[in-house]
């Protein structure tokens, strides 16, 4: 019988993938050339209905960004993945995906038949695209988290893409239930770099270390524990 022990590959830019990852797995994204953008989305394989639920993830843990940590949380109170390793520190919560009008306004018209794996794709297509291989569609999106993108707020309450991450950085991912990920590598919303931002990510699978009682995450927030809980009861008698 074959069995991988581990899985790498690269993302181009202006890409898109999902898998189901499962329960003990670590996923590690790293940007190979600096300035990537890493929109993500997550379900529930078994109830599609269950989704990551971004203000429930900010709220019960007191922020506005992501680090390592933090646990992205279910709209049923369970965690699908924690964060144990960030080289970079900061990652967009609240900004969203870029949409094709964005897209042509701010960079030009895309053709794929003119440019092929360069063309100029946007986050909320490419979810999209993905979204269908699972017979979901537009009304099953959430908000999505933007990994490797700091956004900051101004006194008029605007919000600005403060930096994004070096050639190298890494973001290490642990996912506490068996969970499809959906993943893009298109700019980020407020990206306005003169040319369209072609960025790849490698994305590394593993095995991950069991959870123990001395855990970062179990232990970043009296909340993460509770989610912690949910997850037990979740799995109890699999």
């Amino acid at each position: 019988m074959f069995t991988l022990e581990s899985y790498t590959t690269q993302i181009n830019g202006a890409s898109h993938w999902s898998l189901v990852v499962r329960r003990g797995s670590l996923l590690t994204l790293t940007d190979l050339e600096g300035g990537a953008n890493v929109g993500m989305l997550f379900y529930n394989p078994y109830m599609l209905g269950e989704k990551y639920n971004a203000p429930d993830t900010l709220k019960c843990q007191h922020t506005f960004k992501l680090t390592r940590g933090n646990c992205l949380y279910s709209d049923m109170g369970r965690i699908f993945c924690s964060i144990v390793d960030d080289d970079f520190g900061w990652h967009d919560t609240v900004c969203g995906n870029t949409h094709a009008e964005m897209i042509e306004k701010r960079w030009g018209s895309r053709n794929y038949q003119v440019d092929r794996n360069l063309w100029k794709q946007n986050g909320y297509d490419s979810f999209l695209v993905e979204l269908a291989k699972y017979k979901l569609d537009r009304r099953s999106l959430a908000m999505n988290v933007n990994f490797f993108s700091e956004v900051a707020t101004d006194f008029q309450g605007g919000v600005q893409l403060r930096r994004q991450a070096n050639a190298g950085d890494e973001l290490q991912l642990r996912f506490e239930m068996d969970t499809l990920v959906l993943m893009h590598t298109c700019p980020h919303p407020l990206n306005t770099a003169q040319a369209y931002p072609n960025k790849p990510v490698q994305l590394a699978l593993t095995k991950a270390e069991p959870v123990g009682e001395d855990d970062y995450c179990l232990n970043f927030r009296p909340e993460n524990r509770r989610g912690f809980e949910n997850n037990a009861l979740y799995h109890f008698g699999m």
